[in-house]
């Protein structure tokens, strides 16, 4: 089976700002002028930087309160987790849920996709190609979405306010949680995707 040549046989490279093909010959991207690299510089190290950085994040975003609550006089603080109960034995399930799956769920779920890219590509391992890239792209999309928890908080804080005699303030926990999410995000970034088809183009 004839199958179309691959982008370095053909010396070509894709810009990393702008997605322009550029020849590897070229120093510079004609159309935006950053420097051309064929796969993006230190990928691995800047990732594992980056999700090591988040992981340590995510302890004092779980144990730290991320809100103080003061309802008619009656004051509390409530981490992510307290938080969730709270709102799922007040009957408030949708909130609850949201809440479980911005904080919890999702930062998981990229803490593992992005460790098992970093390791499966440092070993240069075949296993699951198209299946990793896959789970790159949901990352991708995800991480668009990964600031609901921050978001819910400022949610619920506005609407507090307008009753009388409650407050609603942040507290350190969600300023280490919106580090997580950057922190994540800026790993996913980092990646370079291609590398996990490395292993193919060498054996071509």
């Amino acid at each position: 089976m004839n199958l179309p040549p691959y982008a370095s046989e053909m010396n070509l490279v894709l810009c990393h700002t702008c997605g322009c093909a550029c020849s590897l010959n070229d120093a510079q991207c004609p159309r935006c002028n950053a420097t051309v690299h064929r796969r993006k510089p230190n990928s691995l190290t800047r990732t594992w930087a980056f999700l090591l950085a988040s992981l340590i994040c995510y302890i004092p975003a779980n144990l730290l309160p991320v809100m103080y609550t003061n309802m008619f006089g009656a004051g509390s603080e409530n981490t992510i987790l307290s938080g969730i109960m709270e709102f799922w034995n007040d009957g408030s399930w949708d909130l609850a849920l949201l809440i479980f799956i911005a904080s919890v769920a999702v930062p998981c779920m990229k803490f593992l996709v992005l460790g098992t890219l970093l390791i499966t590509c440092q070993r240069r391992s075949r296993w699951a190609q198209r299946e990793r890239a896959k789970l790159y792209r949901l990352i991708e999309v995800v991480g668009y979405w990964s600031m609901l928890d921050v978001l819910v908080v400022a949610l619920i804080a506005a609407l507090v306010q307008f009753r009388s005699l409650s407050t609603v303030d942040p507290r350190m926990g969600i300023l280490f949680f919106g580090l997580v999410v950057v922190l994540t995000m800026l790993a996913a970034i980092s990646f370079d995707p291609r590398l996990i088809w490395d292993t193919e183009v060498e054996d071509v």
